[in-house]
């Protein structure tokens, strides 16, 4: 398995406005490394903080979950 460091930025492809889930990411990539395929969704939330929505996506890559966070205002992406 890969080792997915923690608060660390990424590249994400995401589809948007897909059925029942506004948002589903697809695929991820950190700088330098190769791209990641998310093999399942399993939970989405939103978290305010102050004025600004947290997206939350607890994905499956393979056997391991990752958590992807999207934040609404300057609209970048983290594992957490």
């Amino acid at each position: 398995m890969k080792n997915f460091n923690k608060n660390k930025t990424v590249e994400v492809m995401a589809l948007f406005g897909y059925e029942m889930t506004p948002c589903q990411p697809l695929t991820f990539r950190r700088r330098g490394e190769e791209e990641t395929e998310v093999t399942e969704l399993l939970a989405t939330q939103i978290r305010f903080v102050g004025d600004v929505a947290f997206h939350i996506f607890d994905v499956l890559v393979g056997r391991e979950k990752v958590r992807l966070e999207f934040n609404s205002r300057d609209l970048s992406w983290r594992i957490v």
